[in-house]
C-alpha cells in the first residue's frame, strides 16, 4: 500500500505541474479571462478532491500521522487556493493583483509540501507500515 500511496503522491505532484501549465496558458490566451482559465478552474477543484481522497488512502493505509496531515495539509492549501482568487476579484484592480500574487506563492508551498509528502512515503521502511 506504501508503493500505492506513493505513486498517487506523485500523480497528485504531475497534476500541480499540469496546473502550471494551465496558468501560465490562461495568462497568454487572447480569449476573455473567464474563459481562457477556465481547464485552470477545472483542475484546481480536481486537484483539491484528489488531495482529499489521497489524504483518506494515507489513513487507511496507516500511514505515519505526519504524512496523513501533511496530505491533508495540501488539500488545505489547494482549497485556500479558490478562497485567494475570490479575494483577489473583490478587491478588483486597485489590489487584486497584489492578492493574486498570494496564489502562486500559495502554489509553491502546495509544490514543496507534496515533494515532502513523496519523498517521506519513498523513504518508510516497509516495516513501518502495518499490514492488516
Amino acid at each position: 500500500m506504501r508503493k500505492a500511496f506513493t505513486g498517487l503522491a506523485m500523480l497528485l505532484m504531475l497534476a500541480v505541474v499540469a496546473q502550471f501549465f494551465l496558468a501560465a496558458s490562461g495568462a497568454f490566451d487572447p480569449a476573455p479571462v473567464d474563459e481562457s482559465f477556465r481547464p485552470h478552474r477545472a483542475l484546481g477543484y480536481g486537484i483539491v478532491l484528489f488531495a482529499l481522497v489521497l489524504t483518506i488512502v494515507a489513513a487507511i493505509a496507516r500511514m505515519p500521522g505526519r504524512l496523513i496531515g501533511m496530505t491533508g495539509l495540501v488539500a488545505g492549501l489547494a482549497a485556500v487556493q479558490g478562497v485567494i482568487s475570490a479575494i483577489a476579484k473583490a478587491f478588483g484592480d486597485t489590489g487584486g493583483p497584489i492578492v493574486f500574487g498570494l496564489h502562486a506563492v500559495n502554489a509553491l508551498v502546495i509544490v514543496a509540501v507534496i515533494r515532502t509528502v513523496i519523498q517521506q512515503a519513498r523513504a518508510l521502511p516497509v516495516s513501518a507500515v502495518p499490514v492488516s
